[in-house]
């Protein structure tokens, strides 16, 4: 069981390693300036999503989930993150043409930029991930699906808010009071 958690962990550093840093500086420059962050995804890809929007809702940002009871209509000065290891999923392109219709920034988490999201994003992140398609230019991976993809998102978001919080020495203690308290 080690052996293979140790191998996971080399395949997603391998992927890391080649993330852009401009791609990943740009992105969270949007998400810093906008006054609110919508956060879509489809399946596991949603719950990285969801796991992002947490994390900024703790760091004090307005941030909502598509597809959420409470979540408000996007407007010009906010921020869609849509995560597709494809780059075509068909909801997300359905929100996507929404954004751009409202003036809103449109930001993109995947794996293929060449894709129907990747042709309307603003900004991409290109994460050069296995996802559940094993196209020929995907890394090989032991993992099944798009784990490998997921699991990268995971971490490279995380790093994101990491970012966009280290300047604060209290953020630890700023989180904690944020977290849900009502158990």
């Amino acid at each position: 069981m080690k052996k293979t958690h140790l191998k996971i962990l080399e395949e997603l550093k391998q992927v890391a390693e080649q993330l852009d840093d401009n791609q990943i500086e740009s992105f969270s420059n949007k998400l810093h300036k906008a006054d609110r962050i919508f956060v879509a995804g489809e399946g596991r890809s949603g719950l990285m999503g969801k796991a992002f929007a947490m994390r900024l809702m703790h760091a004090g940002y307005d941030v909502f989930v598509k597809g959420e009871t409470i979540t408000p209509s996007i407007q010009k000065n906010d921020v869609l993150v849509e995560i597709s290891g494809s780059g075509n999923s068909t909801s997300l392109l359905s929100a996507a043409q929404q954004v751009k219709k409202s003036g809103a920034t449109l930001l993109l988490v995947t794996t293929t930029t060449d894709s129907e999201l990747g042709h309307l994003a603003d900004e991409t992140i290109r994460v050069p991930a296995a996802t559940k398609l094993r196209r020929p230019e995907e890394p090989a991976t032991i993992q099944p699906m798009g784990n490998q993809f997921d699991q990268s998102v995971h971490i490279l978001l995380d790093a994101v808010v990491i970012s966009l919080t280290q300047s604060r020495d209290d953020i630890n203690d700023y989180m904690k009071n944020q977290h849900e308290n009502l158990d």
